[in-house]
């Protein structure tokens, strides 16, 4: 699209273009981030739970999938205004909330310290921190000026941060600078005027994006995917995954006609996907063809699961950024959530 860089001028403006491309940035302060976690005794941990929502939650749901085979605890994201009734003195807490203001992780966190949970709260302030300072709970303080969504990265690597400090996961530092160069070098790539994130949101001009992807291996970036299409882009996305969607979601395509809806589905692919959940993915894909629906297929092509995550993720984060100012939208501006919020 030959015009974009005056589309960006035009809508983009907050420059969130420039917030994107320096996203390496995010990751180096939140990895320098010095957290005081003396007060967190890891011998007691029995199980995990991260509280937030929206932007502080899809940090929590990528350590999902990040350490899907290592990390040895019973682990769960949390996005309610209570926690679960298992919780206790055994259990640690992250609460997340970019703004230290979202009201259903505040009352969470509540419920947290009345349950005597080891807690660690992740925020740039705001009334969080204030009941952190009274509790004498561990802060990984984040960076303000951005919008949550577009701080993913900070959130991420400072809850990270913290799982690496209290050896809970194996150690992190060569993954942490392989995310630096690869967020790097995608971010130039993706500035570029022809780029693979651009053609991508251009393919999907006219159609409601699906989007499937793999239980525990690859669910977050479907979850990140319909996110970002739904807050960058204002345009409605829907998401499922394998092997879940082959017992009900399939069915939808029996009766499924183009001329009534416009779907344009993008299959998320990894090599590590369990061999049945291939053939699932593959048949499931013919039955789909059939139907006359377009099939986008992506694959990351990075040396591990863990960059492969992020490289798909960051992929979204872009197309649905361009998506939005091609479809003649500010990528920034939230007014129904604004709306809801001060109704609320």
């Amino acid at each position: 699209m030959s015009n974009i860089n005056e589309l960006i001028a035009k809508y983009d403006k907050a420059n969130q273009f420039q917030v994107l491309q320096d996203s390496y940035k995010q990751v180096e302060y939140a990895w320098n981030l010095k957290i005081d976690l003396s007060s967190i005794d890891t011998s007691k941990i029995k199980n995990i739970i991260l509280t937030g929502l929206g932007g502080s939650a899809i940090g929590g749901e990528l350590i999902q999938n990040f350490f899907r085979t290592e990390l040895n605890y019973p682990y769960a994201v949390n996005r309610n205004y209570e926690l679960p009734p298992y919780v206790n003195e055994e259990t640690l807490v992250i609460a997340s909330s970019y703004s230290g203001n979202t009201e259903e992780t505040l009352s969470a966190l509540n419920q947290a310290i009345e349950k005597k949970c080891q807690i660690v709260c992740v925020t740039t302030g705001g009334k969080m921190e204030e009941v952190a300072a009274k509790h004498n709970i561990p802060v990984g303080k984040l960076l303000p000026g951005y919008q949550p969504r577009f701080a993913l990265w900070i959130n991420f690597f400072t809850v990270l941060n913290a799982f690496n400090n209290l050896k809970l996961v194996p150690d992190q530092n060569q993954n942490v600078q392989d995310t630096i160069e690869l967020l790097k070098k995608k971010g130039a790539e993706y500035a570029q005027p022809e780029n693979r994130a651009l053609s991508l949101a251009e393919s999907l001009l006219g159609y409601v994006p699906l989007i499937y992807s793999v239980s525990d291996y690859t669910s977050v970036v479907g979850t990140r995917f319909k996110g970002q299409f739904n807050e960058n882009s204002k345009q409605h996305a829907f998401f499922a995954y394998f092997p879940e969607l082959d017992h009900n979601e399939i069915m939808g395509w029996e009766g499924y006609n183009p001329q009534e809806m416009n779907i344009k589905l993008i299959n998320i692919w990894d090599d590590e996907y369990h061999p049945q959940v291939k053939k699932r993915l593959e048949i499931t894909s013919e039955v789909i063809r059939k139907t006359g629906c377009e099939i986008i297929d992506l694959k990351s092509e990075e040396k591990n699961a863990k960059l492969r995550l992020v490289d798909l993720i960051f992929l979204g984060d872009w197309a649905t950024y361009y998506y939005a100012v091609i479809r003649g939208f500010d990528p920034t501006t939230i007014d129904n959530i604004n709306y809801l919020k001060a109704r609320l």
